[in-house]
């Protein structure tokens, strides 16, 4: 078979795969998981149920799909901001900003039944050790610079931020978690520049 027949294939499976995860989403975010069935998905998709179970065999593989595409597209934000030029210490800030604004997004949008779902599987431990890591390098890089505080060891102090910006999930506006950031940031700094 040739390369750009199979290329053609493989790009359209892809678009059927995430329109079926794309419907799937809706289908939660409209009614919630307990409204969502695999007819519901085939019927908003377009597509046909037999089509459907030939990507998917339950709706759970569908909304795990979801959830990982999720993560993963918020790991790849932060990892590209951990990446950027500049200090290490002006990077940590946009990944702490970013992480608390995706706190606080992620936490609005889902009922307890999906939370409760989604938040089992293994793919949230996974990313939650790689965000710690990603964290805890850009805190000891920033303390060997001089930028943040070096008097505590970074483990402590990413728990500390990880723990304290989750707090964004219950905060009812933008303003209210640029606050937390602020906040959060002032205990990485130094104490000489922190006024500890």
């Amino acid at each position: 078979m040739p390369k750009l027949w199979t290329a053609s294939i493989e790009a359209h499976r892809r678009e059927v795969r995430d329109a079926i995860i794309d419907s799937a989403a809706a289908l939660v975010a409209e009614g919630g998981l307990r409204s969502v069935t695999m007819s519901r998905i085939a019927e908003r998709t377009g597509i046909g149920r037999a089509t459907l179970y030939r990507y998917f065999s339950d709706v759970e593989s569908i909304l795990l799909a979801w959830h990982e595409r999720q993560i993963a597209g918020h790991l790849e934000h932060l990892t590209r901001l951990k990446d950027q030029p500049g200090g290490a210490g002006e990077r940590l800030k946009a990944v702490l900003h970013a992480y608390a604004l995706i706190a606080r997004e992620t936490r609005g949008h889902h009922d307890t039944d999906l939370v409760a779902f989604l938040h089992h599987d293994e793919q949230v431990a996974r990313a939650r050790h790689r965000l710690h890591d990603l964290v805890r390098d850009l805190i000891a890089a920033g303390a060997e610079a001089g930028e943040l505080r070096d008097d505590v060891p970074p483990e402590e102090l990413t728990a500390y931020c990880l723990n304290a910006l989750a707090a964004a999930g219950g905060l009812a506006s933008q303003d209210a978690v640029q606050r937390l950031v602020r906040v959060t940031w002032a205990g990485l700094l130094p104490p000489a520049q922190s006024g500890q």
